[in-house]
């Protein structure tokens, strides 16, 4: 017998949902109502299936069908005063010790991110309190090392105007800053101060990066509607979309995580709601994955070094994707071209997927 389909349920959408994809097609983001409507369809659905493929077409005709390549490098590991309960660094429950990568090894880390030529950035990754001068200098030195058109953008704890000043003058470009889900609740950091960060960033010129995150179960459509428009509402340059990674042990292992359809759902309201925010020039998914990369997001993250989602001390070959797996996966996503740090593109084909090698031989 043959599967029978409701064909009137196939083609006739909620009017609300058909009303946001209305506007959607005319460049008009959702409300915030409407967008906690989206987040609350279930993920398996038509509807939200409907959703993820109009925040798509949204994404692709508003960048060009370009992605970005990003990479981050975590330089340290500490027992973290943020004590964040879904992070491996909370000083309540780490076992990280005390250590830093030396300059050689970052360098070394920066090479292997960078020298493929089509890096968007590069990140460098600190715990919520860091040694300033040190910083400052690994920014020199690597920016000496990478090529110009690729930016450097910090993730590092709560930082004033001066410091943000110095950070741009050593050749920083952007700074990655979010205050997080139930900021204050699941953490020891005070949402205030995390909000003064963005107009720091905004007034010092810094690229504003931002995320919603990290989502878990627990979380309703409107608390994650709140966090998000934060980041819009400061003008981010980019936004994204996380899910909490399930961390055996830890304080918050008992609230589960959220499926990749689930945290592409996410995406695909970040990315309608980012419509009307004009600074906003890509969406990120954390991790990388291809649901995400279908709803709306043109950006994905290699990783290195330490990893707050991640027990392992080293997080490349574990949980953090390689450069080459997070071109890969760009490319079966369909996009056509990467966007490097100054603007140029460079085609994302076979040929650029090959090793370095055999890439591009006459």
């Amino acid at each position: 017998m043959p599967v029978e389909i409701r064909k009137d349920y196939l083609v006739n959408l909620p009017r609300e949902l058909e009303r946001v994809i209305d506007h959607a097609r005319q460049g008009q983001p959702p409300t915030r109502g409407q967008c906690e409507y989206l987040l609350a369809l279930e993920p398996a659905s038509i509807e939200a299936g409907v959703v993820r493929a109009a925040a798509d077409a949204a994404s692709r005709e508003r960048f060009g069908n370009e992605a970005m390549l990003l990479g981050q490098i975590g330089i340290e590991t500490a027992p973290c005063p943020g004590n964040c309960k879904f992070c491996v660094f909370g000083k309540e429950h780490t076992t990280f010790p005390t250590a830093r990568l030396d300059r050689r090894e970052i360098l070394a880390r920066a090479h292997g991110f960078a020298d493929g030529d089509d890096l968007y950035a590069l990140f460098l990754m600190t715990m919520h309190e860091f040694g300033f001068a040190d910083l400052l200098d690994t920014v020199v030195a690597v920016r000496a090392e990478i090529p110009a058109h690729t930016q450097i953008v910090v993730n590092i704890g709560d930082f004033d105007a001066a410091q943000a000043v110095e950070l741009r003058a050593a050749g920083v470009g952007g700074a990655y800053h979010v205050c997080r889900l139930r900021e204050g609740v699941d953490t020891d950091l005070d949402p205030a101060r995390r909000r003064r960060t963005f107009d720091v960033i905004g007034q010092a010129g810094l690229d504003f990066y931002y995320c919603c995150e990290p989502i878990g179960p627990e979380h309703t459509p409107a608390e994650l509607v709140e966090q998000m428009f934060l980041g819009i509402e400061a003008g981010c340059f980019q936004h994204a979309a996380m899910r909490r990674v399930w961390l055996p042990g830890s304080p918050l292992a008992n609230r589960g995580q959220v499926t990749e359809l689930r945290l592409a759902q996410v995406v695909a309201v970040v990315t309608l709601a980012a419509l009307g925010c004009p600074e906003t020039k890509s969406i990120a998914v954390h991790e990388p994955n291809l649901l995400g990369l279908s709803a709306g997001a043109n950006v994905v993250y290699a990783e290195a070094g330490a990893n707050p989602r991640d027990k392992a001390a080293d997080t490349s070959g574990h949980r953090g994707l390689d450069i080459a797996g997070c071109r890969k996966m760009l490319y079966e996503s369909g996009f056509t071209a990467l966007c490097r740090g100054d603007g140029t593109t460079v085609p994302l084909d076979l040929e650029s997927l090959a090793p370095p090698e055999t890439a591009r031989i006459p």
